[in-house]
């Protein structure tokens, strides 16, 4: 989704800030004296080979990536070449295949488009191998998420944990508020910090998605998985009791006005960049921000705040009964040609040798649960990841990220309209559900 896209375009800045080609070999796969850890048999040699990517990284992140294929090519002697794909990945990818030149791998950002790439033939299904190497390195919801009717596509390389609370921490010293486990302890937190003077959220309502982000992250955790996955497919309706117990917790935040700078007004006209220093500029404007790993990119570049003093976090808190929540997002890698070489830069991309190459500059985060949590620079980061690698197989990606892009993904229209409807009155909860389901069904119906 766009919003992953413009985060993360960045997000290089937060270790910083801490501390059309085809197989031209002779079709002989000689083995490879540097083999990618992980599992599986090792990569074969290319010389001669020329491996096309197309992603959507621009700036530090393409930077990083290229380090990544240097490595490929290091040990195999391929050669790579990079495609940038702009912000419509698949639009451009999609015309790439019209125009019988798609690249040998592409990286997808949304589950939903991975399954409609592989329904219409665009990409090959992960070789034995490959699949030998995903299953190794990777939980099964991510291999879940890689597939589409039961077969193996993609590979995960690079995710987010969009479930953290960041927050000022002098703000919370001055509260005597302490890092919350449980909703009622941010709830009570938040009535300290607003005690003290302090509106206790920053949020940035006038992009739809950070109000998604928040719903999501109380629905999985109240809901549980399970029913998560349901709604994400419109399996149970929006009106369904467990979306009704989501909406009535919410609004015991939405629902306190001058919980927010400028109220709730303000949260609607102000966006999420603005969000950030409003948490942690100085004077601070509020005590905490709910969002993903990107926010460090933020108060990196938009405030003095330095991060792990000034700028903290924690997990995004457990909901009633259920658990802690993690949400995630992430980009997968598919192959769109049925090489030899898109298929061993798949295996590579699948180990922890190929992650590890990134983690060491710094702005990323890998789904893979046999990287060395040393391979990253900093402790937030590695905070991170942990907080990500140890929710197992109980992470969901990003709910609206999995919906037809008409209901979870369009300014001013579907969920996104309907969530700032409920914040204007988060009283109303039979009203907001019934204007979900009537969006969600519209689009699910249109495909």
């Amino acid at each position: 989704m766009k919003r992953l896209v413009g985060a993360l375009a960045v997000a290089s800045m937060l270790a910083m800030g801490l501390a059309a080609c085809s197989d031209d070999g002779d079709g002989k796969d000689k083995k490879s004296d540097s083999t990618p850890s992980g599992g599986g048999a090792p990569v074969p040699r290319l010389d001669g080979t020329t491996v096309s990517v197309a992603a959507v990284w621009t700036g530090d992140e393409q930077a990083a990536f290229k380090k990544v294929l240097a490595d490929f090519e290091k040990r195999t002697g391929a050669k790579t070449e990079f495609i940038p794909t702009g912000d419509s990945a698949s639009t451009f990818l999609g015309q790439r295949v019209e125009g019988n030149a798609p690249p040998d791998v592409a990286f997808l950002a949304q589950p939903g488009v991975l399954q409609q790439f592989a329904q219409k033939g665009w990409i090959k299904p992960l070789a034995p191998d490959v699949q030998q190497s995903v299953q190794a390195n990777f939980s099964g919801q991510w291999q879940k998420l890689g597939s589409y009717q039961d077969k193996l596509y993609g590979v995960y390389y690079k995710g987010a944990n969009k479930s953290l609370i960041w927050y000022n921490a002098k703000v919370y010293e001055n509260a005597g508020a302490t890092e919350a486990k449980t909703w009622d302890d941010l709830l009570k937190n938040a009535g300290l910090i607003s005690d003290s003077g302090t509106p206790p959220f920053a949020i940035g309502g006038a992009d739809g998605w950070v109000l998604t982000d928040w719903f999501e992250n109380i629905y999985l955790s109240q809901a549980g998985p399970e029913k998560y996955d349901q709604l994400a497919k419109h399996k149970i309706p929006w009106t369904d009791p467990s979306v009704k117990a989501a909406l009535e917790t919410l609004a015991q935040v939405f629902g306190k006005s001058d919980w927010f700078p400028g109220g709730s007004g303000g949260v609607l006209q102000t966006e999420f960049p603005a969000s950030v220093p409003q948490a942690f500029g100085d004077p601070p404007k509020a005590g905490m921000i709910a969002g993903g790993d990107f926010i460090g990119t933020n108060i990196i570049k938009d405030t003095k705040a330095k991060i792990g003093a000034d700028a903290k976090f924690f997990g995004f808190p457990a909901v009633g009964t259920g658990k802690a929540p993690v949400v995630t997002g992430g980009d997968v890698a598919v192959a769109m040609k049925d090489s030899p070489g898109a298929q061993a830069l798949l295996k590579y991309l699948a180990s922890p040798d190929a992650a590890k190459v990134w983690a060491q500059q710094g702005g990323y985060l890998s789904p893979n649960k046999n990287l060395d949590f040393a391979a990253y620079r900093d402790d937030t980061t590695r905070g991170i990841a942990k907080n990500l690698i140890a929710a197992g197989e109980d992470f969901r990606f990003d709910l609206s990220d999995q919906t037809p892009a008409a209901f979870g993904g369009t300014k001013g229209e579907g969920e996104w309209r309907d969530l700032q409807d409920f914040l204007r009155n988060p009283s109303d909860v039979a009203g907001a559900q019934a204007k979900l389901e009537a969006d969600a069904a519209k689009a699910y119906s249109a495909g």
